[in-house]
């Protein structure tokens, strides 16, 4: 009987790609039908005037993809591979948190830090630490900045605020508490947010098309986005709080390609490495993506990024509970999941900003589709060991 089990266990082995190695998805084909058929619905419904979809794991590009042009302009450019995105509220997680967390990783602030120490604007909140307005649990709502000093304003509403509910336990999804985690890598670094994400984020990860503000030349391949009744920008952040802050906020701004958003997921798959090289430390991003749990378990945040709450519809079905992601006011979207190494890119031009379930279901069925080819239905260690067993 023990032979038996053992030729079972050798056969599985060799037949399933990777089993030795502890990867069973970098060999697997993706058949690309249903995500072609989803990105074509969405256009001719005019939810989207294109996109790029990305579909990868931590050794690398499985499938990717153009579709549509950049605009609904009849003459508008075909999507590219290389086409650049504004990338919105992915900004969050591509951007500041890393940087936040990178600046804690030297041990230059600690998650637990009041926010005052930095802000002395909140020299009145004893109870808001940084940790609080990563998980956006801090207790502070959006709301307008002055036109001439925007920063400023940001930092004086939010300190006068009343804390709403239990801080630490109220979930409200507020740009703030980014804005003011981007002031705070400012502060902290003597660096804008833009130039220290871009020397210990986006170069170590040889992510070339990603940047704050981009210049006239990456204007050009950049995918349109809707500024107004009927105002198309290229190049030019869509969100209205970061064009006031010029360009660079820690809420949005960030302008990125598919490929790029690739590294940057195969890099956190990878536990802070890419490319032989140390972009975060292994605990770094252990804790980064951790649960955090609000409003008693109903909702789940990591540092930044989304685990399980009202904005979490690019998980879909078929990723596992530990899996994260985060999404974009432009249309945009990421999702990783580490327990079956995969990740989802969605960048698109949005064209409809009414029928937001629309959207989300765009991006929850991308992501359904992508778990049914390459999430394991059973995990290989699942098998042997029922083949294992004695009976």
């Amino acid at each position: 009987m023990n032979q038996c089990r053992f030729i079972l266990i050798a056969i599985i082995l060799l037949l399933v790609p990777g089993a030795c190695n502890g990867n069973a998805l970098s060999n697997q084909v993706f058949h690309a039908d249903q995500v072609d058929q989803l990105m074509e619905d969405a256009m001719a419904k005019g939810l989207i005037a294109g996109g790029v979809v990305l579909v990868g794991t931590g050794k690398g590009i499985i499938f990717e993809k153009p579709y549509g042009r950049i605009a609904a302009v009849p003459d508008s450019r075909p999507m590219a591979a290389d086409t650049v995105f504004d990338i919105a509220s992915l900004t969050k997680v591509v951007a500041t948190t890393p940087s936040i967390l990178k600046l804690a990783e030297e041990g230059r602030l600690s998650l637990v830090d009041p926010v005052k120490k930095w802000i002395p604007e909140f020299s009145q909140r004893e109870d808001l630490l940084i940790w609080h307005l990563l998980t956006h649990t801090s207790g502070l709502d959006d709301f307008s900045l002055s036109n001439s000093n925007p920063i400023q304003s940001a930092l004086d509403g939010a300190a006068s605020q009343k804390a709403k509910g239990l801080v630490g336990n109220r979930f409200r999804y507020a740009d703030i508490n980014f804005i003011i985690l981007g002031e705070i890598v400012r502060r902290v670094s003597s660096l804008p947010l833009d130039q220290y994400a871009a020397l210990n984020i986006f170069a170590p990860n040889d992510m070339r098309d990603t940047q704050f503000n981009p210049g006239k030349e990456q204007a050009l391949r950049c995918s349109a986005t809707l500024g107004g009744e009927h105002n198309l920008l290229l190049g030019e952040v869509q969100d209205s709080l970061a064009r006031k802050l010029g360009g660079v906020a820690g809420h949005a701004g960030v302008f990125s390609t598919a490929a790029d958003l690739g590294r940057f997921c195969m890099m956190i798959l990878n536990r802070g490495e890419s490319s032989g090289k140390t972009v975060l430390l292994p605990r770094t991003v252990e804790q980064m993506t951790a649960p955090y749990f609000a409003r008693g378990g109903a909702v789940v945040r990591g540092l930044g990024w989304d685990i399980a709450s009202p904005y979490s519809a690019p998980r879909g079905t078929g990723f596992s509970e530990g899996s994260f992601g985060h999404t974009g006011y432009s249309g945009t979207s990421l999702w990783l999941d580490p327990s079956s190494d995969v990740f989802v890119v969605l960048l698109t031009s949005r064209l409809d900003y009414r029928h937001t379930k629309e959207l989300s279901r765009l991006r929850g069925n991308l992501s359904t589709i992508v778990a049914a080819q390459l999430s394991p239905q059973r995990p290989l260690a699942d098998l042997l060991q029922a083949l294992t067993v004695e009976r």
